[in-house]
């Protein structure tokens, strides 16, 4: 039965929690949760291959995404869930995890759309704390809904392009 003690039970307790608050301040809209949970070093790597190294880094970047005048966004959710459990390594400060989230963006100039999004995270003990040190966000970028979309638009125009282009191909036939 020892055999099936695991030895990070309590740190993965803590690890899990610290998921939970990172997607409770992103869902909040506020992501002062979230850098409480980062080492003063953090690097984030964003969806849109941006970086942020540190807590004021982070919070200007959602700053300008979601919030400044000129924002891309109004609202951004998500629901993140781990792949598996986390891969500890040497003496067991340092922790990688991975999974994947269920986004929603609400962008200024459309309505919103949810994105199947994949995320890493690399968290190590610092001061007997579990810290985030490394946050890398990043999407499907050859098979997603906004390539759906623009593949549509894409058939609708040329559709629409040759309806009129026979349009006006008769009207000038009936005026010659």
């Amino acid at each position: 039965m020892a055999d099936n003690i695991d030895p990070h039970a309590k740190d993965r307790e803590q690890l899990i929690q610290i998921l939970r608050e990172v997607e409770a301040s992103i869902n909040a809209q506020s992501l002062d949760g979230m850098v409480q949970q980062m080492d003063a070093k953090a690097t984030v790597v964003w969806a849109n291959c941006e970086v942020s190294r540190g807590p004021a880094e982070i919070l200007a970047y959602y700053d300008r995404m979601v919030k400044a005048k000129g924002a891309i966004l109004t609202k951004y959710t998500t629901k993140a869930e781990l792949s598996g459990p986390a891969r500890f390594l040497g003496d067991g400060t340092v922790a990688i995890a991975d999974g994947e989230m269920e986004d929603e963006f609400t962008p200024v100039i459309r309505g919103p759309f949810r994105l199947r999004s994949r995320w890493t995270t690399t968290i190590a003990k610092i001061d007997g704390q579990w810290k985030v040190v490394g946050l890398h966000l990043s999407a499907n970028v050859f098979n997603n809904v906004l390539l759906d979309e623009a593949k549509r638009a894409l058939l609708y125009a040329g559709a629409a392009g040759v309806v009129l282009g026979m349009l006006l191909c008769w009207l000038l036939g009936r005026l010659l």
